[in-house]
């Protein structure tokens, strides 16, 4: 159930296009990926092929992108991502970075949350946004990609088969019905996915108790922070809990809870709605007039597909599973997934790696999907209590928090971050942490660092790109010979780049320059040692004395290449 009450952001409307000249009503073209889905998860990953050369075709059933806010924080790892895909900037310059969180016990405030954060990250730990805005960005970024992004709006998904070789997949658009063929499908539509029917496939897990009316609405935010505050029992809705984020374009974001006999068809008429909202401004003291933009219902789900691969069709996002909003796991966990597959599809439909590589791409996420349940439901279930002894217990943390300080611990809504991956089977090298003594293991997310780069201040993750990167610790910017052959030699067969870093000046135009001389310690190195990055920012390997066999082996392997690698 959604509600629009006005157009907030202007966005072009667009036209179904059907390829020409058709062929016995089939597009002449055979795809390398069609992706079914032009939401945020769908155009993420079409960037994403995007930045490896990979033409594709993106299918979408509506006119344009979403909407009302829908998703509304995002933390830093999408950012970072946001970068690679070419729209941080717009991004970043409409945003609101936000690093505090804070949860009220009826009008009192009884815990607040600070998330990690220093003046050496080159993003804030999260922002505040709109997910339509960031989808806009995102066509209009597709729309620069030289013709490698065909977003086929108000194209609906009719039919789907597959065999050993590829899918071929039957449309429907106003202007009359096509099929199309593909080496490979990804399935990006969402919750409801068709995809997902078509293959008679079901996800598994819990829906957990509760119900939330969301709405937008447009005031003047001037002197309110930006951040995540929470109400438990607030005088504005006694008995019920109440979320409320700052939003860009003077806007505020109210998630409220309903509670169990509440007829949701009554409580989502406007005028109910507004009443409700009326109240907690008033609670606040905020006498301000303001208008309502977008309204939706939700309710909160932890469920996932076992497998993400089904023969030559891929899934991702809430195709893929559903996710409780809390702790801002939904569109930040599809993002993640799409940049964890685009390098591995990427390098499949090039001929560069295995199609095994795309179990490691499904194992990976499921993992990820699962511990991301693991944290949300925890919040879930805080916000809404699915018995009565959970309500007990929750209400009394409440009760207890301003008396004894240390319990309010429990009530950590435990934000998103990047899922580490150490059971990955692309894992290499060495993974004791005795050996290192500090940096990230192999599986967790790149640590940031400012560098000087070129002599210009800049940031390790500037140091990334659609490719293998091996971060190689110098004294001042040496490697030896074996190393830099290892290097040439995987740079002329896969997507690889060396990155040296030194401890003390280089000869200029040469490698980077710990100018803060933080790197060295904070990843446990020595000069000599190396680091293995996967082209999604994910550790793979690391030796704290580099070994250019080990390193030509471990990306052989990763990619399914072991057996070439015997003859290098």
């Amino acid at each position: 159930m959604e509600i629009t009450f006005d157009e907030y952001f202007k966005y072009e409307h667009h036209e179904a296009r059907i390829p020409a000249p058709l062929r016995q009503g089939c597009d002449p073209v055979r795809h390398r990926v069609v992706i079914a889905g032009g939401g945020p998860t769908g155009l993420a990953l079409a960037l994403g092929l995007a930045n490896y050369g990979i033409p594709v075709v993106v299918l979408e059933a509506d006119d344009t992108v979403c909407s009302g806010s829908r998703a509304g924080a995002f933390t830093r790892r999408t950012l970072e991502i946001l970068e690679q895909l070419g729209v941080i900037d717009e991004v970043m310059r409409t945003g609101h970075g936000w690093t505090t969180g804070w949860t009220y016990y009826r009008d009192k405030e009884v815990f607040r949350f600070d998330m990690p954060h220093d003046a050496h990250q080159k993003y804030p730990p999260a922002i505040s946004h709109l997910q339509n805005y960031i989808e806009h960005c995102m066509v209009e970024e597709a729309q620069r990609r030289s013709g490698l992004v065909d977003i086929r709006w108000k194209t609906r998904l009719k039919a789907l088969s597959q065999d050993a070789d590829g899918a071929r997949l039957e449309v429907e658009t106003p202007e009359g019905s096509y099929a199309l063929e593909a080496d490979w499908v990804v399935a990006c539509d969402g919750g409801r996915s068709t995809v997902r029917d078509l293959l008679d496939l079901r996800m598994q897990g819990k829906r957990h108790e509760g119900r939330y009316v969301i709405i937008d609405i447009r005031i003047d935010t001037e002197g309110l922070p930006v951040g995540r505050r929470c109400w438990f029992d607030p005088p504005s809705k006694p008995g019920g809990t109440l979320l409320m984020y700052k939003k860009p374009g003077n806007m505020l974001r109210f998630d409220y809870q309903l509670n169990e006999d509440d007829d949701e068809v009554e409580e989502m008429k406007p005028e109910r709605v507004f009443a409700q909202v009326d109240r907690h401004l008033r609670m606040m003291g905020i006498e301000r007039t303001w208008q309502p933009v977008w309204m939706s219902l939700y309710r909160a789900s932890a469920l996932t597909l076992d497998s993400y691969l089904h023969g030559r069709v891929l899934f991702a996002g809430d195709a893929a599973h559903l996710v409780p909003i809390f702790g801002v796991r939904g569109m930040n966990s599809a993002i993640d997934d799409t940049h964890n597959l685009a390098w591995k599809l990427a390098f499949v439909a090039k001929g560069l790696a295995s199609p095994q590589l795309l179990e490691s791409y499904s194992r990976e996420r499921v993992h990820a999907a699962r511990e991301n349940h693991r944290f949300a439901s925890k919040g879930a279930e805080f916000m809404a209590p699915p018995s009565a002894p959970f309500r007990l217990m929750r209400d009394a943390v409440l009760s207890l928090s301003e008396r004894h300080p240390w319990i309010t611990s429990l009530m950590n809504p435990r934000q998103h971050a990047a899922i580490p991956l150490y059971d990955s089977p692309l894992n290499a090298g060495s993974q004791d942490a005795a050996v290192f003594r500090a940096g990230p293991l192999p599986g967790d997310i790149l640590r940031e660092c400012p560098l000087d780069i070129q002599g210009q201040p800049g940031f390790l993750t500037d140091l990334l790109g659609p490719r293998f990167t091996a971060i190689y610790f110098s004294e001042a910017g040496e490697v030896p010979a074996a190393l830099g052959e290892a290097f040439g030699d995987l740079a002329a067969r896969v997507p690889f780049q060396a990155q040296v870093v030194a401890r003390r000046a280089a000869a200029p135009g040469g490698a980077a320059l710990d100018s803060s001389g933080r790197l060295f310690s904070m990843y446990g190195a020595q000069a000599g040692s190396l680091y293995l990055v996967r082209p999604d920012g994910h550790v793979m390997a690391r030796w704290l004395e580099a070994e250019p066999e080990a390193l030509v082996l471990a990306i052989d392997q990763a990619l399914g290449l072991e057996q070439e690698a015997c003859h290098v």
